[in-house]
C-alpha cells in the first residue's frame, strides 16, 4: 500500500518530501505532481525499479522513458545538445514540454529508446516536484501516469486507486494538476539541418518554441 503524502503545491513540507525520497532510493515507485498531469518516477540507475516502473505503466523498451531534470545544466549531463538545441529548449524551461534528443553517455543504455539511442529529457516547472527533485540531488526517471487498459492520464491523486495504489511506494498528494499531458518535441532532427517534429501537441504552447 503507497504511503500518501499531503503537502502544499507551493509551499511542501520538506520532511515529508524527504520520506518519499527515501522510499524512491530503495527502489520504490512513487506518483507526483507535474506541471501537466501526474507522473511515476523511479530512480534513473536502478534496473529493477526501472523494469517496474514499465510493468506498472504497462509499456514496454520501445517507449520513450522521460527524464525531470531540476535544470538546463543537468539536462545538458544526459543529452548531447548543440547550440541551436539549446536555445530552443531554453526558450520554454521551465514547462511542460518534453524533449527527445541524442542521450549522452551518462545514460544508461537499457534507458534509451533501443534502436535510436534518444531520450526524453524535461524541465517541469512545479515547486513540489522542484523540491523533490532537489531533495534527491539528481534526475528522476519518469512517465506519464496511465493506469494500464486506459488512455487518459490522471489529474487527480484522489483518482489513485485500486491495484495501482498498492504496486506505489509512495503518492505525493499536491491537489490536481492540468489534465492536459505535456508537449513532446523532437529535437533530432535539428543536429542534421532539420526542423524539430511536434510528436504530441499537450499543454505546452508552440509559440513558447518559435513555432
Amino acid at each position: 500500500m503507497a504511503q500518501l503524502f499531503e503537502v502544499h503545491p507551493l509551499n511542501p513540507h520538506a520532511r515529508l518530501l524527504a520520506q518519499a525520497v527515501e522510499l524512491i532510493q530503495r527502489g520504490g515507485i512513487a506518483a507526483v505532481p507535474t506541471d501537466s498531469s501526474y507522473a511515476l518516477v523511479c530512480q534513473l540507475d536502478d534496473k529493477a525499479a526501472s523494469d517496474n516502473l514499465r510493468r506498472i505503466r504497462g509499456v514496454d523498451g520501445k517507449h520513450h522513458l522521460t527524464l525531470l531534470c531540476r535544470d538546463l545544466s543537468e539536462l545538458a549531463n544526459y543529452a548531447r545538445v548543440d547550440n541551436k538545441q539549446f536555445r530552443l529548449i531554453k526558450a520554454a524551461t521551465p514547462g511542460p514540454y518534453t524533449f527527445i534528443l541524442e542521450a549522452s553517455k551518462e545514460v544508461p543504455r537499457r534507458l534509451s529508446h533501443p534502436s535510436r539511442k534518444t531520450i526524453g529529457l524535461r524541465v517541469p516547472d512545479h515547486k513540489t516536484l522542484q523540491a523533490l527533485l532537489e531533495l534527491h540531488g539528481g534526475p528522476l526517471l519518469a512517465t506519464t501516469l496511465i493506469p494500464r487498459g486506459e488512455t487518459e492520464s490522471i489529474s487527480d491523486p484522489q483518482d489513485i486507486t485500486g491495484p495501482l495504489e498498492h504496486e506505489l511506494a509512495a503518492i505525493i498528494d499536491a491537489g490536481a494538476c492540468h489534465k492536459e499531458p505535456t508537449t513532446v518535441v523532437d529535437l533530432t532532427t535539428m543536429a542534421d539541418g532539420g526542423d524539430p517534429v511536434i510528436i504530441r501537441q499537450g499543454r505546452g504552447e508552440l509559440a513558447a518554441l518559435g513555432l
